[in-house]
């Protein structure tokens, strides 16, 4: 990382510090048509991303492009509507800015959440998948370039990309609220094509259970800071050739709408074993 983009970096904490001085140790992303989850909630205050120096604006419907200070059950989170992705243009150092802002503020624990498509064959939309590790896809890494010591280290282990403390944590959650939570593999491409059928064989051949265009950069980024991840998909369609209807992003959104109740009852469970650990 440049010089310049550190002096970015700062900026943009010193700004969220004077509008929200005291950030939550939990941050939720939200992906693609999952914002609904503040309907239910106490807000506390609501920042657009305009609103932070150097926070660039996400294009893609049901990306609103907003950060909201939250508290569920006495458990205060900062929740991200939307996100960044490399499809839009944006590099992805770019996308992944955000999310050091947070880390750089006091966030330790992220919850990353996306709509993915159903790669395996037991997988049917609507399910919720808690990701076990990924295989990045996109070709590209957050962390090229000019390493910056003081966010973390130039060779990170990704052996445990994937906090299995939280990983536990949100699996109890699921149990809690009686919602099925399966395991998989995501996996990251850079879209904004779909897939082809002949791709979603071949990742189905090397390990892989979910896919989509976001999470892995993200994922990189936070681990590299030294902060704790745990990525949950929510299978909003079956990939390419898995059915034989063709795919389209209205989908998407329609399924996340449909699948909001389940999807919200594990994140905010979620949300309230994590805020117990640190108790």
């Amino acid at each position: 990382m440049s010089l310049e983009r550190h002096k970015d970096l700062l900026e943009a904490v010193d700004a969220l510090k004077k509008i929200c001085p005291d950030i939550p140790k939990i941050a939720v992303v939200l992906g693609s048509g999952l914002a609904r989850l503040l309907e239910e909630i106490d807000v506390e205050v609501a920042i657009e991303f305009r609103q932070i120096p150097h926070f660039k604006q996400p294009s893609v419907e049901g990306h609103i492009g907003r950060m909201v200070v939250c508290r569920y059950e006495g458990i205060r989170f900062i929740c991200l509507q939307g996100r960044l992705h490399f499809y839009e243009g944006h590099s992805l150092e770019e996308v992944v800015f955000p999310f050091r802002v947070l880390g750089l503020c006091g966030v330790d624990s992220f919850i990353l959440t996306n709509a993915a498509g159903g790669i395996h064959e037991d997988l049917k939309p609507l399910d919720l998948v808690l990701i076990k590790d990924h295989i990045n896809l996109t070709g590209q890494n957050p962390l090229r370039g000019p390493n910056d010591d003081s966010l973390g280290p130039r060779f990170p282990d990704l052996s445990f990309l994937y906090d299995v403390k939280l990983r536990d944590l949100v699996k109890r959650a699921a149990l809690k609220v009686k919602v099925p939570l399966k395991e998989g593999v995501y996996v990251a491409t850079h879209g904004p094509s779909f897939e082809t059928p002949a791709e979603i064989r071949m990742y189905r051949l090397i390990g892989g259970d979910v896919v989509g265009m976001s999470t892995a950069p993200e994922a990189i980024a936070i681990h590299h800071m030294g902060k704790r991840v745990v990525g949950i998909s929510f299978v909003s369609n079956l990939a390419a050739g898995v059915s034989d209807q063709a795919l389209n992003h209205e989908e998407v959104l329609e399924n996340a709408r449909q699948g909001f109740g389940s999807f919200s009852k594990v994140i905010l469970e979620a949300v309230h074993e994590i805020g117990k650990s640190y108790a």
